[in-house]
């Protein structure tokens, strides 16, 4: 599973592919490694409308796996999006889409390995639900309330499968594809549940 990412490009890159998009994420520096619980950005449906803005990467956990624990984590991949948890999370009002320019999968005995769309890194976007959440993420600081986000993910392509043989994120690369995720009804955009094709995936060094 994918528990680290970078997002390197300006925010004027991602607000450029949205007409009219509102933005509350303030100064978004170039990120080269982003892990579980960070705050990173995600352009998402608010109820204010279409905004670029901040979210702590994991969503609530199901309640099995918080049995004997006083801090919920979060989870920060979703396959299994038939699963009732999951399901009220999946229409427009709740989805969003997490850009990114390469992200990693952990290969036993070996380390990180990282991907893109090329050696360049350019944009793309993971697709993501979101939820505004009353938790305790972390004891230490006690019950918060927080916009959280997660995304989904798929069975791994070729190129991504000698790494990490059982996932990989769904990948959405066209402004189609975006605006399908955003806007169609839950079954249509479910369709993009899949690996991304083997030619538009690449190794890289690391971030850039």
């Amino acid at each position: 599973m994918c528990n680290l990412y970078s997002m390197t490009k300006n925010q004027d890159a991602i607000r450029a592919l949205f007409d009219g998009i509102g933005d509350d994420a303030g100064n978004l520096p170039a990120m080269s490694g982003i892990y579980p619980d960070y705050a990173a950005p995600v352009v998402a449906n608010m109820p204010q409308g279409r905004m670029l803005t901040k979210m702590r990467w994991g969503m609530p956990s199901p309640a099995f796996a918080l049995k004997n624990r006083n801090a919920d984590k979060g989870v920060t991949n979703i396959r299994n999006t038939a699963s009732p948890h999951w399901r009220r999370w999946l229409g427009p009002d709740h989805r969003c889409v997490v850009p990114f320019t390469a992200f990693s999968e952990y290969q036993p005995k070996v380390g990180p390995k990282w991907f893109a769309l090329n050696e360049d890194q350019p944009l793309a976007f993971f697709a993501g639900i979101w939820t505004q959440w009353t938790s305790v993420r972390k004891v230490k600081e006690g019950e918060t309330t927080d916009n959280l986000f997660g995304f989904l993910t798929t069975e791994p392509n070729g190129v991504v499968t000698p790494i990490h043989p059982k996932a990989m994120p769904v990948i959405l690369i066209s402004p189609e594809a975006v605006n399908m995720w955003l806007t169609a009804p839950t079954e249509q955009a479910l369709r993009l549940q899949r690996p991304l094709p083997d030619a538009m995936l690449t190794l890289v060094d690391g971030p850039i």
